[in-house]
């Protein structure tokens, strides 16, 4: 039986590199732990108070919306949050 030919692969090489890299988001983000607290304090407060108030504050007359606007300003916190590195 006959013999098959052995394939060559062909070399590596690796592709060029620039001079200078380029760092995509190496911003300073000091700015992001503080804010993500923040919010979550405001949304825990905001709920805490509606509820040992029992509804006259923060905002009367939007009754348990105001349960979703706490939630909302802790879900923003978690929003920031993921810009934290």
């Amino acid at each position: 039986m006959p013999k098959s030919r052995l394939r060559k692969k062909a070399d590596y090489t690796p592709p060029p590199t620039a001079a200078t890299p380029v760092k995509i988001g190496s911003g300073n983000r000091s700015w992001v732990a503080p804010l993500m607290l923040v919010l979550f304090l405001i949304g825990l407060a905001w709920i805490v108070s509606y509820y040992v108030t029992s509804g006259t504050w923060p905002v009367r007359s939007w009754g348990n919306w105001n349960i979703l606007a706490g939630f909302g300003f802790i879900a923003a916190g978690f929003g920031v949050s993921t810009q934290w590195k």
